[in-house]
């Protein structure tokens, strides 16, 4: 069908890379689901895998024919709002942090759609690596799928690993050198999925008896651990286009991944980097697994700029030093008569006529 993802623009490949690989692993989750699901699984997430249907066909539609801002970001508000309002799955407080407890339904319902369509496209815009958003979302839905089967969901836990299947089997085939893309058909059907499971941990956690599962006192902070790499990216190339006095929608290359490629990295070296960064606050996650929200939101979000500001002075450096040993592109050349090595004249028989 020629569903070629072509280089030139903003994109950083070179050659015509098949897109749309998300076929790929929902086709297999869903099989997986099908096969494996009980019928009360079945009945737990039915809007849940009804939502993340719709969003994998609306990525698929935006592949092919390019859907536009409205119509997608439409598309995610009916998704949201089928899994908020007939699962219930949705922020109900802020278990504590800064002394509040318990939201309005209405502020409730406001706050987690704000949230699944901001971390939904926010995972979306960080596809622009081999192997990056498919290794992203993988340690989060191993972190997602163990904490649920550890307290007792385990309908979410099986909707997890299934993805934790279906990714890594596509990363085989994505990884740098990739010879295929995830596409809008992927990123979007991942992004979605991954902010629904983080917002249905925060709530379980934030409101679950510790005797009960795996108790994190700081569920907030937790939910921004795993997704740390996308939320601080968006952030920072809004702030950015901003400062600029541009359009915080524009499109450009001044993400994390395009940075540290200038600074003469590999696409894998990147991304094992980035998840690397990520590991690094699930591990905090971890040490500090009895602080609150009050002290560590404050340190994760302090950690989080203090890491990309340091990334951001390292990569300049590098890139001013590839710079500076790179030859200028233009190089004034010295004209210098064309020569004859006497050698070649006593070679050459001269016809003196």
């Amino acid at each position: 069908m020629k569903l070629m993802d072509t280089p030139g623009g903003r994109k950083i490949h070179t050659g015509y890379i098949p897109s749309m690989g998300g076929i790929g692993f929902v086709a297999a989750a869903f099989i997986s689901i099908l096969i494996w699901f009980s019928y009360e699984n079945l009945i737990e997430v039915r809007y849940l895998l009804a939502a993340f249907g719709l969003m994998f066909f609306v990525g698929l539609r935006d592949d092919m024919v390019n859907l536009s801002a409205l119509q997608k970001m439409g598309a995610q508000v009916v998704a949201a709002l089928m899994v908020i309002i007939m699962s219930d799955i949705r922020i109900t407080g802020l278990y504590g942090f800064m002394g509040v407890h318990e939201l309005p339904l209405y502020t409730s319902y406001g706050l987690t759609l704000i949230t699944i369509i901001g971390l939904t496209n926010a995972f979306n815009l960080i596809d622009g690596l081999d192997g990056l958003a498919g290794s992203i979302s993988l340690v989060s839905f191993v972190f997602l799928g163990w904490w649920f089967m550890y307290s007792g969901y385990d309908a979410y836990a099986y909707f997890s690993f299934a993805l934790v299947g279906g990714v890594l089997s596509f990363l085989i085939f994505n990884w740098h050198p990739a010879k295929i893309f995830m596409g809008d058909t992927g990123s979007l059907s991942l992004g979605f999925a991954l902010s629904i499971l983080t917002v249905l941990f925060i709530d379980l956690d934030g409101t679950m008896i510790g005797a009960k599962g795996m108790k994190f006192a700081a569920p907030i902070a937790t939910g921004v651990a795993l997704l740390i790499v996308p939320i601080y990216d968006t952030l920072r190339v809004f702030l950015k286009r901003a400062a600029k006095g541009k359009s915080p929608m524009s499109p450009d290359k001044s993400h994390v991944h395009h940075f540290l490629l200038r600074m003469g990295l590999r696409h894998d070296q990147v991304t094992l980097l980035l998840v690397g960064v990520k590991l690094f606050f699930i591990g905090i996650i971890f040490l500090a697994q009895g602080w609150g929200d009050n002290i560590l939101l404050p340190a994760v979000l302090i950690m989080a700029v203090l890491i990309g500001l340091r990334l951001d002075t390292v990569t300049l450096r590098r890139v001013k030093k590839i710079n500076a040993e790179s030859p200028p592109v233009l190089v004034k050349r010295e004209k210098k008569k064309p020569q004859v090595h006497p050698k070649m004249l006593r070679k050459i028989k001269i016809n003196e006529n």
